[in-house]
């Protein structure tokens, strides 16, 4: 009886001890510092590991980049387009500008004498005005050589200083044309010119004899050039407005003849 109750104690002993040795809690607890560096290892793996989002954010910034792109080509392209538009323009008034400027140089018209009267004039009128002078010139050139006379008007008597520029100008004006030189001197319709604005055509004056403010005159030529009736024993000749003798008793000039004046 003894005997068998200690079999079955071993028994039992021996299927306690199997049943405590298949248990799952005693090798848990012994490998559990390891589960955690394992399960450590793999949280730092997934933190490396590239997330999907990221991909995706970088294809969108790919794509707006590239829709970018495409926009500032076609702001260049336009902007290009504009500015070339914008050039031909401007080349276009250019060249009107350049046509107008050849027009009229065609035109031998004085622009200071112009500029001095502020008048606008049509074609016609600066035809008329430019014929009025080379009119005045042709006379007066016509004159060279002919004897100086007093009181003289005439190509058939010939002249003396105030009457070779009256003879030249006084059918080609509007206004009454004085005979003498000290009234064309102070003639209220005559525009006064410095020195160093001198065209050809304009009236010099001089004061020899002291017999009024201006007792001589002749007509400026160009090129410090004037065409005048010297004194008697003298033909009407070319001088030379620098030679010492007319600076010294040179008191002024006047334009007797401008688009306003002209018939």
């Amino acid at each position: 009886m003894r005997l068998l109750i200690t079999l079955f104690i071993l028994a039992f002993a021996q299927l306690f001890f199997n049943v405590a040795a298949a248990s799952p809690h005693a090798p848990v607890n012994a490998s559990s510092p390891k589960a955690e560096k394992k399960s450590a290892r793999e949280d730092e793996r997934r933190k490396r590991r590239p997330v999907k989002t990221t991909t995706k954010k970088s294809r969108l910034t790919s794509v707006q980049k590239f829709k970018l792109k495409k926009q500032t080509k076609s702001e260049t392209a336009l902007h290009h387009t504009t500015s070339k538009k914008s050039q031909l323009k401007l080349s276009g008034k250019k060249y009107g500008h350049q046509r107008l400027a050849k027009k009229s140089s065609e035109i031998e018209v004085d622009d200071e004498a112009l500029a001095l009267t502020g008048i606008k004039m049509s074609k016609a009128h600066r035809q008329r005005y430019q014929k009025a002078r080379e009119t005045a010139m042709t006379k007066l050139m016509g004159q060279l050589g002919k004897p100086y006379q007093w009181g003289g008007t005439s190509p058939h008597t010939g002249f003396d200083c105030s009457g070779l520029v009256w003879y030249a100008y006084k059918d080609l004006v509007k206004f009454k044309f004085p005979r003498t030189a000290n009234e064309m001197y102070h003639l209220r319709d005559a525009a006064p010119i410095k020195r160093e604005m001198l065209e050809k055509g304009d009236l010099v004056f001089f004061r020899i004899n002291n017999r009024g403010t201006a007792d001589h005159v002749g007509v400026y030529l160009g090129n410090g050039k004037f065409i005048q009736s010297p004194r008697t024993g003298k033909d009407i000749q070319i001088s030379a407005l620098g030679e010492d003798y007319w600076q010294k008793h040179y008191v002024g000039a006047r334009r007797m003849m401008t688009p306003k004046t002209i018939r």
